[in-house]
């Protein structure tokens, strides 16, 4: 009985297999068969793909004081801005960010920033921009090492009457769309006890109309963005000494470069500039000295950060698709971290900030470098 049932089964599958083939016609192709791809072998990365425009875009902000600001003369400048220069430079090998040719710089609102760069604008995202753990998740992004550790704050008038956050029950606070400083205004004025009503704007530039036109009592931001704000408030508006920035620390902002992801190779040589900038100052490398640390290093450490070969070794080639000097052309372009901290947010200049916990590790803040091995 069991034999008979096996023998109807199989005559069944062999009929039900030769039906199959009448019917498909041609076969798929087997694994070693070559599949037609349009003529396309394989997809390019993001690393090939601005090699070969020669160009590298930057999604960056243009109204924000020493981080991203559009200058009288047409020109966007800043800490950001800087970043984006040395990237362009490592990857592209252009040494000279006088001769502009070698990046691009594009302006995006906070709210557009994300599917900005999902849509292909431009190839990385250099714009005051927190990582969070829905941003690396749900908004696919891929955040590089933090290159500014910063919190949220509140400035107000300084004839406003408030000397915390706790004072502002009822008022009316501005605050950027799209944003996480949205979210911890909130959350902030929630764990106070006390209300607000938030008044939110695409940019810097509609909230500080606002804020002129007294629409809202306080301007939420990171603390460095208010900083650099309060350092260019007009003059015929009292100036600077018209804003105070309270002491009430509203969340953590660990500011960061992002790519999308999906693309190791293209994060991790964002990642690994932004980790040789602030590696260069840990180890005495300048804009300065740099050429002469390349020709004759000091000790391995430095050998290693600039891909040259130390006491009759081997250059370091981290294998990450650029060529191992890439962090030369880095540093010569904008210096180290240091130095592009002072240029555009220390002591000499509008801003005056500290370096508090964005100083190296063996100064007491928090910025950590891995080593170049």
């Amino acid at each position: 009985m069991r034999r008979s049932l096996f023998a109807k089964l199989g005559a069944l599958v062999a009929v039900l297999a030769i039906v199959a083939a009448a019917c498909g016609g041609e076969t798929a192709p087997q694994d070693d068969e070559p599949t037609d791809t349009g003529g396309q072998t394989e997809t390019q990365t993001q690393l090939e793909a601005v090699i070969e425009a020669g160009i590298l875009r930057c999604g960056v902000n243009d109204t924000v004081p020493g981080f991203g600001f559009l200058t009288a003369d047409g020109a966007i400048e800043g800490f950001d801005i800087d970043f984006c220069i040395a990237m362009a430079a490592a990857v592209l090998g252009t040494d000279s960010p006088e001769e502009g040719t070698h990046y691009e710089l594009v302006p995006v609102s906070a709210d557009e920033r994300f599917n900005a760069l999902r849509s292909g604008e431009y190839d990385v995202l250099v714009r005051n921009t927190t990582w969070t753990s829905s941003r690396d998740g749900t908004e696919g992004m891929a955040f590089a090492h933090v290159n500014f550790y910063d919190g949220q704050a509140m400035m107000v008038r300084t004839d406003s009457g408030f000397d915390a956050v706790e004072d502002m029950d009822g008022a009316t606070v501005c605050v950027t769309a799209g944003t996480t400083t949205e979210l911890n205004l909130a959350d902030y004025f929630q764990a106070l006890g006390i209300e607000n009503t938030p008044l939110t704007f695409e940019d810097n530039t509609q909230i500080q109309e606002a804020f002129v036109a007294d629409q809202c009592q306080g301007w939420t931001s990171d603390r460095s963005q208010l900083a650099g704000i309060r350092s260019t408030f007009p003059e015929d508006e009292g100036g600077p000494e018209a804003l105070v920035i309270l002491d009430d620390i509203m969340s953590k902002e660990p500011l960061a470069p992002a790519t999308l992801d999906g693309d190791s190779e293209w994060h991790d040589v964002i990642d690994m500039v932004v980790n040789g900038l602030i590696y260069a100052e840990e180890l005495g490398v300048t804009q300065g000295n740099v050429a002469d640390q390349a020709s004759n290093p000091d000790d391995p450490g430095i050998a290693g950060l600039l891909g040259v070969a130390f006491e009759g070794g081997e250059p370091l080639d981290p294998g990450l698709g650029v060529d191992p000097t890439f962090m030369q052309g880095a540093i010569a372009a904008v210096g180290n971290y240091g130095e592009i901290f002072e240029r555009h947010l220390g002591a000499d200049t509008p801003l005056g900030l500290e370096r508090g916990i964005n100083a190296l590790w063996t100064d007491g803040g928090i910025q950590y470098a891995i080593p170049f091995r």
